[in-house]
């Protein structure tokens, strides 16, 4: 008998028998499509073994995309205009209109942002750090604002491309904690599983496991990923704001410094000029030890 059907057997009686929760699902490998049971937080699992059927699954994916991507060095592509150093300077000139115009604009949507009002949010989570147990309050390490980002569970050693690589993009925190503000990374994975990504990817900040609470349903986030900010006055938690999709999206230092290139992010959805180099949306993303030039 295999480990993995005992293991499969073993969580269907669980689940029967009323100790666990779960739901039956069919593996998405199209070689395998095997029966197994569910049990992740957010039962969004996709594969009955994340070391077999997810892995080859990700490496078809990744040698299908690189495939995809132009080599540079071999690949003619589709260049801009060029123009004299005055016409240049002329269209520069007539783009820094609008740019100025959009910078007033979100200077005038980040004073409404500071008008928001706000709402009690409970403080008897009890979620799980690497130094032990902490209440809400406790993630605030003293300091009156706090700003939690949430990553998606997706189930044992299956992980977020989206969610890693939005974590990659904070820097060092003290220009944060400067202004009396703190960030912290919450998700529902398992502790250990979300400790042990926290050091494969080397980061440096705070990491929670909300596992077995329902602070994540309560910040309206149903197996998805988001982002809160929350204001504490004496032991009172107040949330202020919340963002998903391309609300996290705009944040990121990466996609801001690629929208200043002629190529942009090079994405299907993207409005660029016949023959720009253009991929399906974020299929060409990757943990950050998983490129090719990392590896």
């Amino acid at each position: 008998m295999s480990g993995r059907w005992w293991s499969s057997a073993a969580d269907a009686i669980s689940i029967i028998a009323g100790e666990r929760d779960g739901r039956l699902a069919l593996c998405a490998s199209p070689t395998c499509q095997a029966a197994f049971f569910d049990t992740s937080q957010s039962r969004t699992r996709k594969w009955c073994d994340m070391n077999t059927c997810g892995n080859r699954q990700k490496k078809a994916r990744f040698n299908a995309n690189t495939a995809r991507t132009p080599d540079l060095g071999r690949t003619r592509m589709k260049l801009p205009d060029v123009v004299t150093a005055e016409q240049w300077q002329k269209a520069r000139d007539a783009l820094l209109v609008k740019e100025k115009e959009l910078t007033h604009a979100l200077d005038a949507l980040a004073a409404e942002r500071r008008r928001l009002p706000m709402v009690r949010f409970d403080t008897g989570y009890v979620f799980t750090g690497q130094g032990g147990k902490a209440r809400l309050a406790d993630l605030f390490e003293g300091r009156r604002q706090l700003i939690v980002y949430q990553m998606m569970d997706l189930g044992p050693d299956d992980y977020c491309n989206g969610c890693s690589s939005f974590v990659d993009n904070i820097g060092h925190l003290a220009h944060l904690n400067a202004r009396d503000t703190t960030f912290v990374v919450v998700s529902d994975m398992p502790p250990e599983q979300l400790f042990a990504w926290r050091r494969r990817m080397e980061w440096t900040m705070p990491f929670f496991s909300s596992r077995d609470t329902t602070f994540a349903t309560d910040c309206g986030l149903d197996g998805g990923f988001g982002l809160s900010v929350f204001l504490r006055d004496g032991n009172q938690v107040y949330r202020t704001y919340f963002t998903q999709a391309r609300g996290v999206d705009r944040l990121r230092p990466d996609f801001n410094l690629l929208d200043l290139t002629p190529y942009g992010r090079q994405e299907t959805w993207e409005d660029s000029p016949p023959g720009w180099p253009q991929d399906e949306t974020m299929s060409w993303l990757r943990h950050h030890d998983e490129y090719p030039d990392q590896q």
